[in-house]
């Protein structure tokens, strides 16, 4: 299970800490006497991982950026935090933010870490756009994304820009109110600095927020440059803050870690596929080693289901398909199982723990698509009748390519299939939904009306962050307008529910929004 790199040296880049720039200079200072003082939040801050060494990470400051402005905000994440709601209408948390002023307690730092992208091993990567401010003691890590240059920024800039910041903050919640396993993020404030990707652009800092920002890249670096100790120095500091079971009743905590990590990968990726999620971008640094959700870049919920769709427009071999996702997870399981095989010691223990993630995927979509049906997990029902229901309606949907957030919704209006018109006009093929219906409606015969139609309802949410949303919030927010970003972060904190009088935002995407194409730079 081990790889080399051909007998290729790998060296931590340094550059020289980088500093925000003179407050007092900054034009967009309005209380420069104010700002000249570091800011406290009022959180305590223990800074855990600035603790393992700078073998783990190059300490930088955020580099500031001119006349910065509330783009969206997430009261929900503020109190998570502990922070004081009244600081998320203040100047002094705007400029801190955005890199224009020191949050008191912090030790901000860009972690170094390695991967395999696409498939190919990268070699060292690192955070080239962003910065762990530090830890709290609620156990929760904060990050700047979009602060400024790293030693890890390799060509980029360093910088995020608008539209990709929106689609982050706005997904990290969606996600949440989804109930699936997520980075959150607290804000994203943006400047009109200019950033060039494709065309000219302007700059955003998304406020991302974790227990942590750990990565399968970051024990794969590690591991593949043979620096063992610096691997257990990480392996111990997940393990004692994260999976502290793993130290019980086990000859091997490291085997432990591996299969904790293949069951909540397993579940995430579970809800991924129910919900019609797709990453875009699977690549082992991208995989959080909590079960998170993290890196929104290229992302997509489907509209018409497609189950090879592929939403990042840069992956052009279509490695990370919608459904192929379970199988790449996997196939990452196995390269941080390879990079924790010096720490294991022995191939069969890994081998056992990496195998634990088929059956907990299976279960867990299994447990999620009986929920999308109405059917509640004390009913019972053979197993091969379940599958014949699940495997036909996805059939169905595909055939059609029916809008999978939409038909779900209306499935869970329909009374147990006393109420199926709206369902049946979403089909040409009447006869094949009608068959179906009937075999839906004779496994929920022994399940109460409302009881199935609650499930759904509180499964099946009627509002997703679609493409074309997301691209609407953009453009209003280019012309300085963020009404939409706070209306769309309403509703998707909370998507089962209703909102009346907000039905626009779960219609049918417009036909201008097959032609949306979002890639790496998103």
């Amino acid at each position: 299970m081990k790889t080399t790199l051909n007998g290729t040296a790998v060296f931590l880049i340094t550059l020289p800490t980088m500093g925000a720039e003179p407050l007092r200079d900054n034009p967009s200072m309005t209380t420069a006497t104010d700002f000249q003082r570091d800011l406290d939040l009022g959180l305590t801050w223990l800074n855990t991982f600035s603790n393992l060494g700078e073998d783990f990470y190059t300490p930088v400051s955020p580099q500031a950026l001119p006349q910065p402005y509330w783009i969206g905000r997430s009261e929900a994440v503020a109190r998570e935090l502990g922070l004081p709601a009244h600081w998320l209408a203040s100047d002094e948390l705007l400029h801190a933010l955005i890199g224009n002023r020191v949050i008191a307690g912090t030790r901000p730092l860009a972690s170094v870490y390695s991967g395999h992208q696409f498939g190919q091993w990268a070699g060292q990567l690192g955070d080239g756009r962003a910065l762990l401010l530090g830890d709290t003691a609620n156990g929760l890590e904060v990050q700047l994304k979009g602060a400024g240059l790293t030693p890890y920024s390799r060509m980029g800039d360093g910088r995020a820009v608008l539209r990709s910041s929106i689609r982050e903050f706005l997904c990290s919640e969606a996600m949440h109110g989804l109930g699936i396993a997520t980075s959150r993020a607290l804000c994203v404030v943006g400047s009109d600095a200019p950033v060039r990707r494709e065309t000219m652009e302007t700059a955003a800092v998304v406020t991302r927020v974790a227990p942590s920002f750990v990565r399968f890249g970051h024990f794969e670096h590690f591991s593949y440059r043979d620096q063992h100790a610096q691997l257990k120095t990480l392996a111990d500091h997940v393990i004692d803050r994260h999976y502290p079971h793993c130290r019980l009743d086990t000859g091997n905590p490291y085997a432990a870690l591996l299969q904790a990590v293949c069951l909540r990968s397993a579940d995430m990726v579970a809800q991924w596929q129910a919900v019609g999620f797709c990453h875009g971008v699977m690549n082992t640094d991208n995989m959080s080693i909590l079960g998170l959700t993290i890196d929104y870049g290229p992302f997509q919920f489907l509209d018409a289901f497609d189950p090879g769709h592929v939403c990042n427009h840069s992956d052009t071999a279509g490695r990370y398909a919608f459904n192929r996702q379970p199988a790449i997870i996997y196939w990452n399981l196995s390269c941080l199982a390879q990079a924790l095989l010096p720490l294991i010691g022995d191939q069969t223990l890994a081998i056992a723990a990496l195998e634990t993630f088929k059956t907990a995927f299976s279960a867990a979509l299994e447990q999620k698509m009986r929920s999308k049906l109405g059917i509640p997990a004390h009913c019972e029902i053979e197993s091969v009748q379940l599958r014949s229901l699940i495997e036909g309606i996805l059939s169905l949907l595909a055939h059609e390519r029916v809008d999978y957030t939409i038909f779900w919704r209306r499935l869970s209006h329909s009374d147990g299939g006393r109420n199926s018109e709206a369902v049946r006009d979403l089909f040409l093929d009447r006869a094949a939904i009608d068959a179906w219906l009937r075999d839906h409606a004779q496994c929920l015969a022994a399940v109460p009306t409302q009881q199935a139609t609650e499930l759904m309802l509180r499964t099946n949410p009627k509002f997703v962050l679609r493409n074309h949303l997301g691209e609407q919030a953009i453009r209003a927010a280019k012309a300085k307008d963020f009404s939409l970003v706070a209306t769309l972060l309403t509703l998707l904190e909370s998507p089962c529910d209703e909102h009346p009088g907000f039905d626009a935002y779960a219609d049918f995407p417009p036909d201008w929004a097959s032609g949306i194409e979002i890639s790496c730079s998103s």
